[in-house]
C-alpha cells in the first residue's frame, strides 16, 4: 500500500513540474514573439520616429486666385514613458502660458483610452496643438529642460478672404471615429471636416513621411540611423482648382446679406458651380487654429444655422420656377400645344376648389402662361393630365408618368454634386398618394404639385440645374465645384450629359415663355441687361411671408450661365429673386456691374428681411400675416363658383395672349 502511495506522490510532483515548465515556456513565447512591449521599450530608448507631415494642397478659384493656403504652426508631442516625473511642472506651464490644472488634464486624457484609442507610452502623444511662431519661440528656448517633450512642424490652413466658407469648408483634429475608419491617421492628426476639405481630403493631405533619429543612453539624438536609409518624405498634397469665381461669390454674398436663402450659380455647358451662396454664411477664417473648436460651438448653437449649407440641404417649394417643368412635361407627353389656352378668372375653379391668380388676360397659351405665370393653366394642365385615362388608363399611371419626367429632370435624387452634406428633396409618386390618402384621390386633390407647392421640395442646387437643363435645351451635367485636381483627369461622371424626357420643341417655347418674361412679364427687370436674359420668377407659400424665388439663365442663344436665387420671406419673386438674379448674370457676362447695376447692388445689400436683432418683431410678423392669409382662404371659399369644367380653347394661329 506504502509503494502504491509513493508512486502516486511521483506522478503528481512530476505533473506539477512539468505545469511550471509549460507556464514559463508559454511566458517567454508570450514575451519574445508575441508581445512588442520590450521591442518598443528598447526602440523608445534607440530611435526617435520623427513624423513629417506633407504640406496640405493649396486651393484656387477658376480664375487662379489663390483662395486658401498653408502657414507654418507647431505641435507640442510627448513621449510619456519619458516625461513620467522628470519636469518642472510650474516652468512647463508658465513656458507655454497654460494652467496647472490643464496640465494634469490634458496629460490624464492623453492616457484615457476611450479619447485617445491610439495611446501609447512609448510613442509621441499630441500634448498642445498649433502653436504660433511668437508662441513657439518662447517655449523653445526652454525645451532642453523638459525631456520627454518634442516640437513637431506643422502648418495650418489660412483663407485668403472671407468668402466661400460653405464651399471651403474646414480641417480640425481627427476624431477616434475618423482613426478607425482610416488608418493613416493618428490622434493629432487633421482632417477636412466640410467643403471641399472634405470631399477631396485624400488628394489635399498628400502622405506623411517619417525621420529615424538615433539616441544614445541619455536619450540625446545622435543623427539619423543609418544616415537616413529608412528615412521618407512627405509626399505634399495636390492643389485643388475650383469652378468658383471669386468676385461673382463675393458679389453673391453681400447682396444676401441679412437674409436668409441661396444662390447658386452654374456654367450650363459643363455643370461648374460658379458661386454657391447660403445666408447667413460665416467668415472662414474664424475656423482656425486653437480658436476653431469655441467659434464651431458657438456657430452650431447660432438659433440661424450659419453652418447649414442651404445651397444642398434646404429643401424648399420651388414655387412658380416649377412651372417651367409641368410645361415642358404636359408639352411632350401631348396634354397641350403651344396654342391651348385655358381660363383664368383670378385663379383655378373647379368643384369648389380653387387656386389663386394674380390679375391678367385670359384665355392664356403657353408662352403667356409662362411669362405672366398664370397659376390656372398649370393647374388645369395637371388636372388634364392625372384625369386622361385614354392615354394612361388610371390615375395611378398618370401620377407615375408625371413623376418619372421630374426625375430625368434631376429632381427627387440627388445630383451627386462634389460637396458633402447634399439632400434629395421630394418628388411624390402615386403610391405615396395611395398611401396618404388611402387610394382615393385624383388631379384636383394633388393640384398644388402643379406649381410648385404641396409636397414637392426642392434644393436651390436643383432649381439652378433646371435653368441649366432649359439653357441647354435638355440636357444637363452633374454639378460640382472643382474643376481640376493637380496630376489627375476630371472624373467621366462629369462630362457625361443626362438627358431629360422632355421634347426638343417643348424647350424651345419654354424658353420663348422665359424670355417674353424677361420683356414683358414678371421678370421684367432683366430687360434692362445688355444682352438676352431668360427668366422665371416664384412665388412659393409659406407659413408667414412668402418666400421670393427666381430662375433663369443668359445669354438666351449661348449660354453661359443659369442661376437659382432663393430668399426665405422675400415675398414676390420680382422683389428680391429677379434683382439679385440679374446683377449676378451682369457681373459675370460682363465681368462688372454697370453704374445703375451697382446701385441696385447697393440697394440689395442694405434690404435686409431675414434674421439679426434689427427684426425684434419677425415672428410677430409672421403670425399676422398667416392669420391674414387664412382669412382671406376662408373669404375666397365662401364665393359662388361655377361647377362646369371649362374646356381648353385652341388659340388661333399666330394669336397672341395678351
Amino acid at each position: 500500500m506504502s509503494n502504491y502511495n509513493l508512486e502516486k506522490r511521483r506522478y503528481v510532483i512530476a505533473f506539477v513540474a512539468t505545469a511550471i515548465v509549460v507556464v514559463y515556456i508559454v511566458r517567454l513565447f508570450t514575451l519574445q514573439l508575441l508581445s512588442d512591449d520590450y521591442k518598443k521599450n528598447a526602440d523608445s530608448n534607440a530611435f526617435l520616429k520623427k513624423i513629417e507631415y506633407p504640406s496640405r494642397g493649396a486651393i484656387y478659384d477658376r480664375n487662379g486666385r489663390l483662395l486658401v493656403y498653408n502657414q507654418p504652426a507647431y505641435d507640442i508631442m510627448v513621449v510619456m514613458n519619458e516625461a513620467k516625473g522628470r519636469i518642472d511642472t510650474l516652468e512647463f506651464c508658465h513656458a507655454l502660458g497654460i494652467t496647472k490644472e490643464f496640465f494634469i488634464k490634458r496629460m490624464n486624457d492623453i492616457k484615457d483610452y476611450s479619447k485617445n484609442p491610439g495611446y501609447s507610452r512609448f510613442t509621441q502623444q499630441l500634448f498642445m496643438s498649433q502653436l504660433p511662431s511668437e508662441e513657439f519661440s518662447f517655449f523653445q528656448e526652454k525645451i532642453f529642460r523638459f525631456p520627454g517633450f518634442y516640437v513637431q512642424q506643422r502648418s495650418i490652413r489660412q483663407y485668403q478672404s472671407k468668402v466661400g466658407a460653405h464651399i471651403l469648408g474646414d480641417v480640425a483634429e481627427v476624431s477616434p471615429y475618423d482613426i478607425e475608419e482610416d488608418s493613416y491617421y493618428q490622434p493629432g492628426d487633421y482632417i477636412g471636416k466640410l467643403g471641399v476639405e472634405k470631399s477631396y481630403e485624400k488628394q489635399l493631405r498628400g502622405e506623411k513621411g517619417v525621420q529615424i533619429l538615433l539616441r544614445d543612453a541619455r536619450g540625446r539624438i545622435q543623427g539619423k540611423y543609418m544616415d537616413g536609409k529608412y528615412d521618407r518624405k512627405p509626399i505634399a498634397g495636390k492643389d485643388l482648382t475650383l469652378a468658383i469665381d471669386e468676385k461673382l461669390q463675393a458679389l453673391g454674398e453681400r447682396l444676401m446679406e441679412g437674409k436668409i436663402g441661396s444662390i447658386v450659380a452654374l456654367d450650363p455647358r459643363t455643370g461648374e458651380v460658379l458661386c454657391m451662396v447660403s445666408a447667413p454664411s460665416y467668415d472662414p477664417r474664424i475656423m482656425v487654429g486653437r480658436a476653431r473648436a469655441k467659434n464651431h460651438r458657438a456657430l452650431a448653437k447660432d438659433a440661424w444655422k450659419p453652418l447649414l449649407n442651404r445651397s444642398i440641404m434646404g429643401m424648399y417649394p420651388p414655387g412658380s420656377t416649377f412651372k417651367t417643368s409641368q410645361a415642358l412635361t404636359y408639352m411632350t407627353e401631348g396634354i397641350i400645344t403651344p396654342g391651348t389656352a385655358f381660363p383664368c378668372n383670378h385663379g383655378f375653379y373647379y368643384r369648389g376648389l380653387h387656386v389663386g391668380c394674380h390679375s391678367h388676360a385670359a384665355p392664356i397659351a403657353l408662352v403667356d402662361a409662362i411669362s405672366t405665370s398664370c397659376n390656372s393653366y398649370f393647374c388645369w394642365g395637371l388636372y388634364y393630365m392625372i384625369g386622361n385615362r385614354s392615354k394612361y388608363k388610371t390615375p395611378y399611371n398618370a401620377m407615375n408618368t408625371w413623376r418619372d419626367y421630374m426625375v430625368s429632370m434631376g429632381f427627387g435624387y440627388k445630383l451627386g454634386i462634389d460637396l458633402p452634406g447634399e439632400k434629395r428633396g421630394m418628388i411624390p409618386n402615386a403610391d405615396y398618394y395611395d398611401r396618404n390618402y388611402r387610394g382615393s384621390w385624383n388631379g384636383l386633390t394633388i393640384i398644388s404639385i402643379s406649381i410648385g407647392q404641396g409636397e414637392v421640395t426642392l434644393t436651390p442646387l436643383q432649381i439652378a440645374n433646371l435653368g441649366a437643363t432649359i439653357a441647354n435645351r435638355g440636357y444637363y451635367y452633374r454639378p460640382h465645384v472643382v474643376r481640376k485636381v493637380q496630376g489627375e483627369p476630371l472624373d467621366t461622371m462629369y462630362t457625361h450629359r443626362h438627358y431629360t424626357m422632355a421634347s426638343r420643341r417643348a424647350y424651345d417655347y419654354v424658353v420663348a415663355g422665359m424670355r417674353s418674361s424677361a420683356l414683358k412679364g414678371t421678370c421684367k427687370a432683366l430687360s434692362r441687361l445688355p444682352f438676352e436674359a431668360c427668366g422665371k420668377t416664384g412665388t412659393a407659400q409659406n407659413h408667414g411671408r412668402d418666400h421670393s424665388v427666381f430662375m433663369g439663365f443668359a445669354p438666351m442663344n449661348n449660354p453661359k450661365i443659369a442661376i437659382a436665387v432663393y430668399v426665405e420671406n422675400g415675398g414676390w419673386g420680382a422683389d428680391f429673386g429677379v434683382p439679385i438674379g440679374g446683377l449676378m448674370m451682369e457681373q459675370y457676362i460682363n465681368g462688372k456691374l454697370s453704374p445703375a447695376g451697382e446701385a441696385i447692388a447697393g440697394s440689395m445689400q442694405h434690404r435686409r428681411i431675414g434674421y439679426g436683432p434689427r427684426f425684434p418683431g419677425q415672428e410677430r410678423k409672421a403670425a399676422a400675416a398667416k392669420k391674414a392669409a387664412a382669412a382671406k382662404k376662408a373669404k375666397a371659399a365662401k364665393q359662388s363658383e361655377a361647377d362646369q369644367q371649362p374646356k381648353p380653347v385652341e388659340a388661333k394661329s399666330g394669336e397672341q395672349q395678351q
